[in-house]
């Protein structure tokens, strides 16, 4: 009986506090025991690893509580968004494995939260203000001075009535008025000095056309379609808390003080997801595709979720490392690092092992019989015991890296090198004789001999060497173009940089473009988001701008992290 206390009370301390609160208030019976949640995302651009975070736990404490989590958007200023946006942001959700139970639009509710206006406006507690938004950020005053009253506070029901329909009807311009909240303009919360809830925009929106000219604002909106939708959880991220008591207090005032207890939407704030070596401030991720600073929301350094995907970072480990983070109430910057650890402890699992040379220099094995062919067998991936295997063909001329050759090596250079053997992986133990080099000293051609009875089953196969290097046959092998990626920015924060534009402080090096590189013919199989180690170098995939007559890939992360040693 201790026993299983202690594994329950073991179990409690590792919930995170916003599943302790929904374990709470399902121990209460709130909202009839369910759990209900929404991703309510704006549709003016493309998701980025910091939806992800938000949206995991929306769908992911659903999932945990056998409830339900619709998708909502946002689409309350048509400006900015489009239906590119939605498509987009379905997408990334199927991705990274989740399912909504319905699909809904703030625009859904229009008819009921100008309607919630209207009876707002005739109680006597909404008004039309023509003031500039200048005059009513001025008049707002600040956390420790009350602020000043609008001119238009006081001014009759049925003028209000009058001029929000006008707002509505197009007859009045943007800017000229807007609707706010008659609260309390001394509240010591700011967000409850007479709010705006109502603006004009006259730009056709993606899905209700010109029918409206006045659109409601996120706070006066996002509780209402929370109550509308009998969503039991709102979870959302900190800068949120001090929105609360007003999200509060349009419920309250939307029921009129009937009880609410048993369809109340709670709202739980949590940290938001910040990346070292990048941004996550929309506005700086569109300049960054605007400019043609990156190549388009999906180009593989973004940390939106469709350039994660097409780097080669699979849903897991996406999942994965938002697990290790964590959510807490403290905002922290968190180590890119920790997501590249989580994307190789993935890719480790799943991806195809083959060869490629990046940088190559020809390795002639001047013993081999010229015309020869060997078919050998490699392991597709080692860490699967029911792995397949394909054949790579081996040849008297073959592709090696060139860094993998030294003239003049020092005492620990494990490589090729005159005098040294090496083994080729799946092959031969070699035995480097020279190099042959052009005018201006550059090597153009190694040369070494092979021991034919070092192959695998053969009596010298288990010679032991201390170095092995990888390979591709020149007759056999295809051209590809390789794409090496980094991190975005050249400093840690980018975001904090406070004295220099954030231009400024990208990396140079965050995309390098080989294109003379040589890989096994077997990479033709693969399509794009197909997981590949290329032996010794990194974990890649094949790019959508691959062709059949030209495979490019792009690197997803390198073997081990490099960065953190060369940037101490």
């Amino acid at each position: 009986m201790e026993e299983n206390i202690n594994t329950e009370n073991q179990a409690k301390r590792s919930l995170n506090f916003i599943e302790q609160e929904i374990e709470k208030d399902l121990k209460e019976n709130k909202n009839s025991s369910r759990v209900q949640t929404r991703f309510p995302p704006e549709p003016n651009g493309y998701l980025h690893i910091g939806h992800a975070k938000a949206f995991c736990l929306d769908f992911g404490v659903a999932e945990q509580y056998n409830g339900i989590c619709n998708l909502r958007f946002d689409d309350t200023n048509p400006v900015k968004e489009d239906t590119e946006y939605v498509e987009s942001i379905m997408e990334d959700i199927k991705w990274l494995g989740y399912h909504w139970e319905n699909v809904y639009y703030a625009s859904d509710y229009f008819e009921q939260l100008w309607d919630f206006a209207v009876r707002l406006i005739k109680e006597g507690k909404a008004y039309v203000d023509e003031q500039t938004s200048e005059q009513i950020a001025e008049q707002k005053g600040t956390p420790t001075r009350p602020g000043v009253e609008s001119p238009y506070r006081n001014r009759p029901v049925e003028e209000n009535l009058d001029l929000f329909y006008k707002m509505n009807s197009g007859e009045i311009e943007e800017g000229a008025m807007v609707l706010r909240a008659k609260i309390d303009m001394a509240n010591p919360n700011m967000h409850f000095r007479d709010p705006i809830i109502y603006r004009i925009i006259k730009h056709p929106h993606h899905r209700t056309g010109t029918k409206w000219k006045a659109y409601p604002m996120y706070d006066f909106a996002h509780g209402q379609s929370d109550y509308f939708e009998g969503v039991t959880h709102s979870l959302c991220t900190l800068e949120f808390t001090v929105h609360r008591p007003l999200y509060d207090y349009f419920i309250d005032e939307l029921k009129e003080g009937k009880d609410l207890e048993d369809n109340r939407p709670r709202q739980i704030e949590f940290n938001r997801l910040n990346l070292t070596y990048t941004v996550m401030s929309k506005r700086k991720l569109l300049a960054l595709v605007k400019e043609g600073l990156v190549a388009g929301w999906d180009d593989p350094r973004m940390p939106t979720l469709c350039g994660l995907r097409r780097r080669g970072y699979t849903p897991e480990s996406i999942k994965k490392f938002i697990s290790m983070i964590g959510y807490t109430k403290f905002e922290a910057l968190n180590d890119i690092s920790m997501l590249e650890a989580a994307c190789r402890e993935d890719l480790n699992k799943i991806s195809t092992r083959v060869s490629a040379v990046i940088n190559p220099v020809k390795l002639v094995i001047t013993n081999y019989p010229e015309g020869q062919t060997e078919e050998l067998e490699a392991i597709d991936n080692p860490e699967d015991e029911n792995s397949k295997t394909h054949t790579i063909e081996f040849s008297r001329n073959l592709w090696i890296e060139r860094e993998d050759f030294m003239e003049d090596a020092p005492k620990k250079y494990f490589r090729m090198t005159p005098g040294q053997e090496v083994r080729l992986k799946n092959a031969y133990i070699v035995k480097c004789t020279g190099c042959k080099k052009d005018e201006q000293g550059n090597v153009v051609e190694v040369y070494c001999t092979y021991d034919p009875m070092t192959r695998s089953g053969m009596p010298d196969s288990a010679r032991k060497v201390k170095g092995t290097l990888h390979w591709v046959s020149c007759e056999h092998s295809v051209p590809a173009e390789v794409r090496l990626y980094d991190r975005l920015f050249s400093v840690e924060n980018p975001g904090e940089e406070k004295d220099k534009d954030f231009r400024e402080l990208l990396n140079p090096d965050s995309l390098v473009v080989l294109k003379n590189c040589y890989v096994e013919k077997y990479l033709k199989e693969f399509k794009p988001l197909d997981h590949l180690q290329f032996q010794r170098i990194g974990y890649f995939t094949l790019d959508k701008d691959s062709t059949e007559d030209k495979l490019i890939f792009n690197r997803t992360v390198s073997l081990k992290d490099t960065w953190s040693k060369i940037n101490k």
